[in-house]
C-alpha cells in the first residue's frame, strides 16, 4: 500500500515546465487580443499641469490613450483607501501610473507610451523614513485624515506621515531600566529587497456580459478579485479571475498589479487587453520587501538575564500605506521573539514616503526584525561576557511563555530542543576557529499565515480523484505535493492518480493565498475534512458491490476491500462508475481555518494582525570566512534546525529550506534597492542589482524535527517561509564574530566588512 505522507514523489508540473510546455501568465492570449502599456511619472513627488496624448493617439495602431478621466474616481487599497488607479493631480512616487495606452502591439503600445508628455511641476521629496517623520516634514498625503479604513477593519492611529501605529507598553519598563546592571542599545537599518521574479508582472483582462475576467499568474486570485472590483467600483462577484502558471513571486504577487488597468482597458476599448512590466518597469514598481529603521534598548542582570526591553521600528511603506498597515504588527511578536524579556515597549510605524510602495516578500518584515533582535542579542551577551550561544539559553523561552498580545505558547519550550538539535550537526564551540573566521547562531518564531481555504474532492470513474482548490501552486509544490499527497493518503491511492486545479474564483470556493506557508497546513485540512464525507459515499457505495457492511471496509492501494479478505475488492474507479447512477456523482467539499486564538486586545493600540498562529521554532547556525583585502564573505557551512509540525514531502521540504537559505543569503550579503534625496531608485536591472549565483550558496546542512499539532492535516504547521527568517541574523553574527567590528545594517556589503576590521585594529 503506497503511503503518500511523508515519502517524496516526482512534481506533476515538473515535465511541462522543464519542456517549455506551462502556459504562464505572460504567455496566455487569446485572438483579438490588444497590448497596453502604463504612462508612469518620471518624477518621485509633483504637481500634474497637463497631459499631452495628440501626438501618441496618432501613431500607428492605437486604439486609446487613457487618463484618471476615463476611470472610475475612486481611491482603494488592501486595508486603508487611498490609492487612486491614475494619478490625476499628484505624484507620489516614481513610476506612479498616469496614463495608459492601448494598442495592436507591445512595441506599439510601448511606444506611444512613451510619446505621451506629462509636465509637472517637481515638488518636495520625502525620500526615507527619517524624513518622513522628522519635525516639519512636507506630508505625502495632505488629504490623509479624509481617508477611509476598508470594509471590515476597526481604524487604527494615523497621524502626518505615519500611516499606522502599533504600540504595547507593559508596566514597569521604566523602573526595569532604572534597576538593570548593564544597558545596551543599538540601531539598525535595513534596505529595501526585490523579489527578482523571473516572470515579469503581466495580466490579460476582457469584459463580457456586463462581467470582467481578468488571467492572471498570481499568489492570491480572491484578492485580485476584490481589490480590482473597489479600484473599479463594481461588485467583487462582477470579477473573475483565472490563474496560470507562475514564474515566481515570493509576496511580490500578493497585492494587486496590472490586473484592474487590463480589465478596465478591456471595457473601455471591447477587447482582450494584455500587459506585461519591462524588467525596468517591474523594478522600480513592484511592492519590494520595505526597508527599516530598528533601535532596541536592553537591560541585563550582572547574571545575563534580560530585564527590560525597549524596540522601536520604523517601517517604509512607500506612497500607499498597502499591507504595511499589517506588517506594523509583526514587531509585537519579534520584540520578546525566542527569549523572555523583562518588561517590554514596542512602537511600530510605518511611514509614507515619496517612493514605490513596499509589500509582502518571504517572510515580511522578520528578516530584519530578527536581524536586529539576534545581533542585538549578540552584543547582549558580549556586554556581560557570556557566550553567545549560553546566553541565548539563559533567556531562552519556556513552555508556557505569554507574548506581548497576551497569547500564550504552551509549546514554546520546545527552542531548546532545535538549539540542541543543530547543536548535534556542528558543536558550537568547533565552529569559526581559523584565521578571518566566524561563527553565528540566530534562533526565530515564526507564524503559520491563518487565512481560510478550501477544497473540494471529485472521484471520476477512470478511478482518479481531482482535488479542485483555489490554491495557488507558485512553486513551492504546497499543492502538487502537499495537498494532492494528503488526499492521496486519506483516500488510499496513489498521488500520481490525484490530480490539483489551476484557481478559478468562479469555480473554487475561497483560498487566502500562497502566502506565509498557509497552503499545506489549511488546504491540506480543508481536503482532510473533505475526505470524511468522502470515504461516508464511497463506502455506502462500494458495499453494496462488495456485499459487506461499510463499517466492514478500508480504503487500499486505489480501491475498497473487506478487512481481513485480500480478495474481496473493488477499484474506487468501479465505485465511482457506479454511483453515477446511484445517488449521482461522488464529491465532497471542506473547508478550514485556524481556530481562534485567545489574546487580550487591550495589550496593545493598532494592531491588526492580532494574533500569532500555529507557530514554528528555528535555530540557524553560520560559519564565515573573510577577506581581508576585498572585505569579501565566504559561507563556509551553513547549518538548520527547523521544527515542522509533520513533512508531508521531504523533497518539497529540502527544497524550500535550501531556497530559502539561498534567497536570505542575497538578502544579507548582495541585494538591495537602494534610494536617492530624489526618491530614485538607484538599481533598475538584474545585473545592478546583484543576485547571488549557485556558486555563492553552500550545502545546507538541515536537521528536521516533528511535533505535530491537532489543527494541521497529519500535525503539519507551515514549513516553506521560515527559512529565510534568520539568515541575515546568522550571517551578521558570524562576520561580526570575524571581523571583531559592529555590523549594522543590511546588505553587509564589502566595505562594511573592511570598516569592522578596521574598527577592530582600532579598538586594539
Amino acid at each position: 500500500m503506497t503511503t503518500a505522507v511523508g515519502n517524496s514523489f516526482i512534481r506533476p508540473d515538473a515535465e511541462p515546465k522543464v519542456r517549455g510546455e506551462a502556459v504562464y501568465g505572460v504567455d496566455f492570449e487569446i485572438g483579438g487580443t490588444l497590448h497596453a502599456a502604463l504612462v508612469r511619472s518620471n518624477v518621485a513627488s509633483g504637481r500634474i499641469r497637463s497631459i499631452d496624448s495628440d501626438a501618441a493617439s496618432a501613431m500607428p495602431g492605437v486604439r486609446l490613450v487613457a487618463t484618471a478621466a476615463d476611470a472610475p474616481k475612486i481611491l482603494s487599497g488592501l486595508a486603508l483607501n487611498d490609492q487612486p488607479l491614475f494619478a490625476s493631480e499628484v505624484v507620489r512616487f516614481e513610476g506612479e501610473p498616469i496614463a495608459a495606452v492601448v494598442a495592436d502591439t507591445l512595441v506599439q503600445a510601448r511606444a506611444a507610451a512613451a510619446a505621451v508628455v506629462v509636465d509637472i511641476d517637481p515638488l518636495p521629496v520625502v525620500a526615507t523614513v527619517d524624513d518622513g517623520v522628522a519635525d516639519g516634514a512636507p506630508l505625502v498625503h495632505e488629504d490623509w485624515a479624509s481617508y477611509q479604513v476598508a470594509p471590515g477593519h476597526p481604524d487604527w492611529p494615523r497621524y502626518g506621515n505615519v500611516c499606522s501605529e502599533v504600540v504595547v507598553d507593559e508596566a514597569g519598563v521604566d523602573e526595569a531600566f532604572a534597576a538593570a546592571d548593564v544597558i545596551v542599545e543599538d540601531e539598525f537599518r535595513a534596505d529595501r529587497q526585490y523579489q527578482a521574479y523571473l516572470e515579469p508582472k503581466s495580466a490579460t483582462g476582457m469584459w463580457e456580459s456586463g462581467r470582467y475576467t481578468v488571467h492572471a499568474s498570481h499568489q492570491y486570485h480572491w484578492s485580485i478579485r476584490n481589490r480590482t472590483s473597489a479600484a473599479l467600483g463594481v461588485k467583487p462577484s462582477d470579477v473573475r479571475v483565472i490563474g496560470h502558471y507562475m514564474g515566481g513571486g515570493f509576496g511580490a504577487k500578493l497585492d494587486v498589479g496590472l490586473e484592474p488597468y487590463a480589465a478596465l482597458l478591456a471595457r473601455l476599448t471591447g477587447f482582450p487587453v494584455k500587459m506585461i512590466n519591462e524588467r525596468s518597469e517591474d523594478m522600480i514598481t513592484c511592492n519590494s520587501r520595505d526597508g527599516g529603521v530598528i533601535r532596541v534598548r536592553s537591560g541585563l542582570s550582572k547574571d545575563g538575564k534580560i530585564v527590560a526591553r525597549e524596540y522601536l521600528v520604523d517601517m517604509d511603506a512607500g506612497a500607499y500605506a498597502g499591507d504595511t498597515v499589517y506588517l506594523t504588527s509583526i514587531p509585537v511578536y519579534v520584540a520578546d521573539g525566542p527569549y523572555a524579556t523583562g518588561p517590554t515597549r514596542v512602537r511600530a510605524r510605518a511611514v509614507y514616503t515619496n517612493t514605490t510602495p513596499t509589500g509582502a516578500f518571504r517572510g515580511v518584515s522578520g528578516t530584519y526584525l530578527y536581524f536586529a533582535l539576534e545581533r542585538h542579542t549578540d552584543n547582549l551577551a558580549n556586554a556581560v561576557g557570556m557566550d553567545r550561544r549560553a546566553f541565548r539559553l539563559r533567556n531562552v523561552l519556556e513552555d508556557g511563555h505569554e507574548m506581548l498580545n497576551g497569547q500564550v505558547l504552551d509549546d514554546s519550550g520546545l527552542l531548546k530542543e532545535v538549539f540542541e538539535a543543530v547543536d548535534e550537526l556542528a558543536p558550537w564551540e568547533t565552529l569559526g576557529k581559523g584565521p578571518n573566521q566566524g561563527v553565528g547562531i540566530a534562533a526565530t518564531v515564526w507564524l503559520t499565515n491563518p487565512l481560510p481555504g478550501s477544497a473540494t474532492l471529485r472521484l471520476e470513474p477512470d478511478g482518479t480523484l481531482i482535488v479542485v482548490t483555489g490554491a495557488a501552486e507558485i512553486g513551492t509544490g504546497a499543492v502538487v505535493l502537499g495537498v494532492r499527497q494528503i488526499a492521496a493518503q486519506e483516500l488510499g491511492m496513489d498521488p500520481a492518480n490525484v490530480t490539483t486545479t489551476m484557481p478559478d474564483t468562479d469555480v473554487q470556493g475561497f483560498d487566502g493565498g500562497a502566502q506565509g506557508s498557509r497552503t499545506t497546513h489549511i488546504v491540506g485540512r480543508a481536503v482532510t475534512e473533505a475526505a470524511v464525507g468522502m470515504r461516508e459515499r464511497v463506502f455506502q457505495q462500494a458495499a453494496k458491490l462488495l456485499g459487506a457492511a461499510p463499517d466492514e471496509l478500508e480504503l487500499r492501494d486505489d480501491g475498497v476491500g473487506v478487512s481481513g479478505d485480500p480478495g474481496r475488492r473493488v477499484t474506487l474507479g468501479e465505485v465511482a462508475g457506479a454511483a453515477m447512477f446511484d445517488g449521482g456523482p461522488i464529491t465532497s467539499s471542506g473547508s478550514y481555518g485556524t481556530p481562534a486564538i485567545k489574546y487580550d486586545p487591550d495589550r496593545a493600540t493598532g494592531l491588526l494582525f492580532s494574533t500569532f498562529p500555529t507557530p514554528t521554532y528555528h535555530v540557524h547556525v553560520a560559519e564565515v570566512e573573510v577577506d581581508p583585502d576585498t572585505g569579501g564573505v565566504t559561507v563556509l557551512r551553513y547549518l538548520v534546525a527547523q521544527e515542522v509540525g509533520k513533512t508531508i514531502s521531504p523533497a518539497g521540504l529540502m527544497g524550500q529550506i535550501q531556497g530559502g537559505v539561498a534567497q536570505g543569503l542575497g538578502y544579507a550579503l548582495w541585494e538591495t534597492i537602494q534610494i536617492g534625496d530624489d526618491g530614485k531608485y538607484r538599481q533598475r536591472t538584474l545585473e545592478s542589482y546583484r543576485l547571488p549565483i549557485a556558486l555563492d550558496v553552500p550545502r545546507v546542512e538541515v536537521v528536521v524535527l516533528e511535533h505535530p499539532v491537532d489543527t494541521g492535516p497529519y500535525g503539519a504547521k507551515g514549513a516553506a517561509e521560515p527559512p529565510i527568517v534568520p539568515v541575515a541574523a546568522v550571517i551578521g553574527n558570524a562576520i561580526a564574530d570575524a571581523t571583531g567590528g559592529p555590523i549594522t545594517r543590511i546588505p553587509i556589503t564589502p566595505e562594511d566588512v573592511l570598516d569592522a576590521l578596521k574598527h577592530e585594529k582600532g579598538t586594539r
